[in-house]
């Protein structure tokens, strides 16, 4: 535990049993969670609360939380949904217990993320989402299809001899309550949550796999991956371009003209009512020599990276600190007499 205040270690816990894969604050109950064999409990003096018997050698990889005192915890392909209790009597004190186990996923889940109070998604090892109710836990919709260029029709086909696992793996995932973004592989995928589809993706957004991603403000997303590189994206949306004409002449009598209307006034009637969305590169953070694994996302304060380099750089908007820069100088010369300033 580190004070944020003087970067100073207030504490150190280390009685655990196993490898701590995860870790969560539960504001409402004033509690934190630890997640690897076993589900811990601890209050803010570091104090054990209640823990769960051991789970499975693979142990809990993520958690988010829940409405109703509850958790949700990713055991390799199971997703178990904890409960947690605070009793007011002092001799029972704290108490965890599993409540369900949802065995939907074909494959381990490796990344949970929660939209709101009423919905959370998970996404697994081979390119499974899926979106949960928050409250029964029941599957609301699933997405398994990110890498079949057949699903999205705007998308350009790629021509792949083989199909890698790793290409499919949804390695994290972000949400704004309208989209959920996932980091699929190398690319980066807009899945729309009112629409139940993808509306927009980068299938290359990396050389190498997308590790962490993150929404900004302004419709904008930044990327980072094992090629070592940070990407900020912007989701636009495209224009929509005519229906080609109906031809006329010599195929009309064979009948060719009225199959080509009736899809043509199809494909028009689709583009109408579907807005179509495409991530755009916008900035492109170059520093580091090795993977990126994570940032941090500090507004307008800017933004923190680690990587593999053993490096931690910060950076920050070039045009903002730009003309901040340039209002002190003109503030300074102001002040020293050196400016006459005409209102």
């Amino acid at each position: 535990v580190w004070d944020c205040t003087s970067g100073r270690q207030v504490q150190k816990v280390s009685c655990f049993h196993s490898t701590v894969k995860c870790l969560t604050v539960l504001q409402r109950l004033d509690v934190w969670l630890s997640g690897g064999s076993d589900l811990c409990v601890w209050n803010q003096k570091l104090d054990l609360l209640c823990e769960t018997s051991h789970l499975t050698d693979a142990g809990i990889s993520a958690l988010v939380e829940l409405p109703k005192n509850c958790v949700a915890a990713a055991v390799g392909k199971e997703l178990i949904i904890f409960r947690l209790s605070d009793s007011n009597n002092e001799s029972q004190g704290w108490n965890v217990f599993e409540v369900k186990r949802l065995v939907d996923h074909q494959d381990n889940i490796l990344s949970l993320v929660s939209i709101n109070d009423l919905t959370f998604v998970t996404g697994s090892h081979v390119g499974e989402l899926i979106v949960w109710d928050a409250l029964d836990w029941t599957k609301q919709a699933s997405e398994c299809n990110f890498w079949d260029s057949s699903v999205h029709a705007d998308v350009q086909p790629e021509i792949k001899l083989s199909q890698s696992p790793n290409e499919t793996s949804v390695q994290h995932l972000t949400s704004d309550e309208e989209c959920v973004f996932a980091a699929v592989g190398k690319g980066i995928y807009v899945y729309n949550l009112q629409m139940k589809r993808v509306i927009a993706c980068q299938r290359t957004a990396h050389d190498s796999s997308v590790l962490h991603i993150e929404k900004l403000p302004d419709r904008q997303l930044i990327s980072c991956s094992e090629d070592g590189s940070v990407r900020i994206w912007e989701l636009r949306e495209k224009q929509q371009l005519p229906a080609e004409p109906v031809p006329t002449g010599f195929f009309n009598m064979w009948g060719f003209g009225r199959a080509n209307k009736q899809a043509n006034q199809a494909a028009k009637k689709m583009q109408e009512n579907t807005p179509m969305y495409f991530l755009e590169l916008v900035g492109d953070l170059i520093g580091h020599s090795s993977a990126v694994q994570m940032f941090l996302y500090f507004g307008e304060l800017g933004l923190a990276t680690c990587s593999a380099d053993h490096l931690i750089i910060l950076w920050k908007d070039g045009e903002r600190e730009s003309s901040l820069r340039s209002l002190t100088l003109f503030q300074k010369l102001a002040q020293n007499g050196d400016l006459q300033l005409k209102l």
